[in-house]
């Protein structure tokens, strides 16, 4: 039986540090503020806004939304960038993504202000994750697997690493954060051949393929540490992630389930960017 690497856990120790520094900004008469920019009504947009805000809501920090309809043209998503940067009450904004088809989706995410990007999506902010320098913040999600693998001391020194998606959103940032870690890294996509026996070699397993239970026993060996990033509805209509977790459990090491595990810990990553966005001004 696998040992479960639960996301309450780590949000525990997380939320305690956020708690303290959000006390600090107050005693400076400042509330961290974050700006949530949505454009449509995806589902799995409405559900991430939702823990968002509670976990604003719980760690003491103000969100402000900014909903415009799918149809919205560019001029009206750009004016709203513009006021969120301009706004000095707003210390970090979460833009959803992917943006409807019609907008030009990288000069819109592009023309928000770096020091703001607190999920990483500015070009400038995932240069810094691929360089080690600059401004910006790395992408929440991937971060929220580094600090399940912290948490629970999982040394990743000389490991292999496996990633399984290629996106900026997860992929190749976790790959880039697993490179820092000191882990030997392969990044599997739809055109790896043989993936299966490529993940088995793996000593630390991320999975971001956006496909629902795509990893089951073939690709897992006894020992293995597996990080499910995938959130899926299966035919039930229950949440799943992409590994199948009733093969998985019993033949790794540590898994992540869904839910519970990686989503929980990424909203606390978020509202932690925002209040280090906060102090960050007032240090200025």
């Amino acid at each position: 039986m696998a040992q479960l690497l639960l996301g309450k856990e780590v949000t525990a120790s997380l939320n305690e540090e956020i708690r303290r520094k959000v006390a600090q900004l107050n005693e400076q008469g400042v509330t961290p503020k974050l700006g949530i920019v949505r454009i449509g009504e995806r589902e799995d947009d409405i559900s991430y806004e939702r823990g968002a805000t509670k976990r604003c809501e719980t760690l003491g920090a103000a969100f402000e939304k900014f909903l415009l309809p799918a149809d919205a043209s560019e001029e009206e998503v750009l004016k709203v960038i513009q006021a969120v940067n301009e706004d000095d009450s707003i210390h970090g904004v979460l833009l959803f993504r992917p943006l409807p088809r019609h907008l030009n989706e990288d000069k819109i995410v592009n023309a928000l202000a770096v020091e703001k990007d607190v999920d990483g999506i500015t070009d400038l902010s995932m240069a810094s994750v691929f360089m080690g320098r600059g401004a910006g913040y790395a992408p929440c999600t991937p971060s929220a697997c580094m600090r399940i693998l912290d948490h629970y001391g999982i040394d990743c020194t000389g490991k292999k690493a496996v990633v399984i998606g290629r996106s900026l959103v997860v992929g190749k940032p976790a790959a880039m954060m697993l490179l820092k870690k000191n882990a030997t890294v392969t990044v599997c996509h739809t055109k790896t051949v043989d993936m299966p026996a490529v993940v088995r070699e793996a000593d630390v397993v991320i999975v971001a393929a956006g496909r629902a239970g795509i990893v089951g026993a073939d690709y897992l060996r006894p020992g293995q540490v597996v990080i499910d990033v995938g959130i899926n509805v299966n035919a039930e209509g229950k949440l799943c992630g992409d590994v199948n977790f009733a093969e998985a459990e019993p033949v790794v090491a540590a898994i992540t389930p869904v839910p519970g595990g990686v989503g929980s810990v990424t909203t606390s990553v978020l509202v932690e960017h925002v209040v280090e966005a906060a102090l960050s001004k007032c240090r200025k």
